[in-house]
C-alpha cells in the first residue's frame, strides 16, 4: 500500500504490541513488517502464536528474511507498497 511507505508512519524498530516486540509497525494501517534472523528456522511454532495473537488485534504481518532485505532491499519496499491498504475480508 502506497500510503504506508511514507515512513515517518513507521515507528522505529523493535515496537512493544502487547506483550511482544515487533520489528517496525504502521498503526495507523495496522501492518507490522517483521525482518527475520536464522533464529526464526527453530522458533516456528512460537512465532505462529506471536502471529496469531497479532492478527486477532487487527494487524497484518508481512515477513522478509534478513537476507531477502539485505540482497534485494528495492524488491522488499515493491512487496510492502503492494500491500492492500485494507485487510482482506
Amino acid at each position: 500500500c502506497a500510503t504506508i511507505i511514507a515512513w515517518d508512519s513507521i515507528s522505529a524498530a523493535r515496537v512493544p504490541i502487547g506483550h511482544y516486540i515487533v520489528d517496525f509497525v504502521c498503526h495507523e494501517k495496522k501492518i507490522i513488517i517483521e525482518v527475520d534472523g536464522g533464529q526464526h528456522f527453530n522458533q516456528t511454532e512460537s512465532d505462529r502464536h506471536r502471529d496469531q495473537w497479532l492478527t486477532n488485534q487487527g494487524f497484518r504481518i508481512l515477513r522478509f528474511w534478513n537476507t531477502e532485505v539485505l540482497l534485494n532491499f528495492q524488491g522488499v519496499l515493491q512487496k510492502i507498497y503492494m500491500e492492500p491498504c485494507e485487510p482482506s475480508s
